[in-house]
């Protein structure tokens, strides 16, 4: 027969089983980010990328004048020197190896500036590890439990 305590243990750590799995599941299925963003004169905003070799990014900004800079990884990446543009500025690249793009923009005209983007990040390994130790919490929760109801152990 299950104890009360044992009962919620079981309870408890197939919610901590469920939560990990469930967060893992959609961080390793997660398609790309999509950004939408919109800032005032003078405003300004940069975006650190880190996506895999064959990962496609697009960039569009719209605004009266701004300045923008984005370096890719890699000789071959992107690279845009920082430069001022008017009117509208779009861009779509491959990472044609694993690494890190940096975009720069600024607002430098009096009406609002909009930034429309699509990247393909790569994910972090440590969150990986994370969701896995989230896991095996559950896991031994529910085992603890179920071996307190069995015997209750000295000390307890």
């Amino acid at each position: 027969m299950l104890t009360s305590r044992t009962v919620i243990g079981i309870v408890a750590g197939a919610v901590i089983i469920g939560l990990g799995s469930a967060s893992m599941v959609l961080d390793l299925t997660r398609g790309p980010l999509e950004v939408t963003e919109t800032f005032g004169p003078g405003e300004a905003t940069s975006y650190q990328i880190s996506g895999d070799a064959g990962a496609a990014h697009s960039i569009l900004v719209t605004a009266e004048r701004f300045e923008l800079e984005l370096t890719g990884p890699g000789e071959g990446g992107p690279a845009v020197p920082r430069t001022e543009f008017a009117g509208e500025f779009a861009i779509e690249w491959t990472h044609q190896e694993t690494g890190r793009t940096l975009i720069s923009v600024q607002n430098t005209g009096g009406d609002q500036m909009v930034v429309d983007g699509v990247f393909e990040i790569s994910g972090d390994p440590i969150v990986f590890a994370y969701h896995i130790v989230v896991i095996t919490a559950g896991v031994v929760i529910i085992g603890f439990s179920s071996a307190f109801s069995l015997r209750k152990p000295r000390g307890f």
